[in-house]
């Protein structure tokens, strides 16, 4: 069954996928995705949940600032601790990077009944619960 569903990911994302306009790693797509994903992310975060030195998620970081997809904030109960939040255009460079492409997307749906649909997202939401 396993093998099954990343089968059938791994053709839904071939398939649908856009098409990819800024040059980024999968690194900094990770990076991106725990910034949005989770609450008050410092540096020691994203290298914790990479498994990387909190030197190279420096490095990561710096870049992704440079590139004016993440902002750097002081707590302000501690100026020691720094923590990241996406700039609009790091949130537009992410979904380009993590999602579907919307259009594809609707198309594909467009042939199934709406039974079918009404099936895909529930089966979408129930995966994403118990994977958290």
């Amino acid at each position: 069954m396993i093998e099954k569903i990343n089968t059938y990911f791994t053709d839904i994302y071939f398939n649908l996928h856009p098409a990819h306009e800024d040059a980024i790693s999968h690194q900094s797509v990770r990076i991106l995705q725990i910034v949005q994903k989770k609450e008050l992310v410092a540096i020691r975060d994203i290298a914790e949940h990479l498994s990387i030195s909190h030197n190279t998620a420096s490095e990561h970081v710096k870049k992704l600032v440079r590139n004016g997809w993440l902002n750097k904030a002081r707590n302000e109960s501690d100026q020691r601790i720094v923590f990241l939040r996406l700039t609009e255009k790091g949130l537009r460079v992410l979904k380009k990077n993590t999602e579907l492409d919307e259009f594809k997307l609707k198309v594909a749906l467009e042939r199934l009944t709406e039974d079918e649909r009404k099936q895909i997202v529930e089966a979408f939401r129930l995966l994403s619960e118990v994977s958290r």
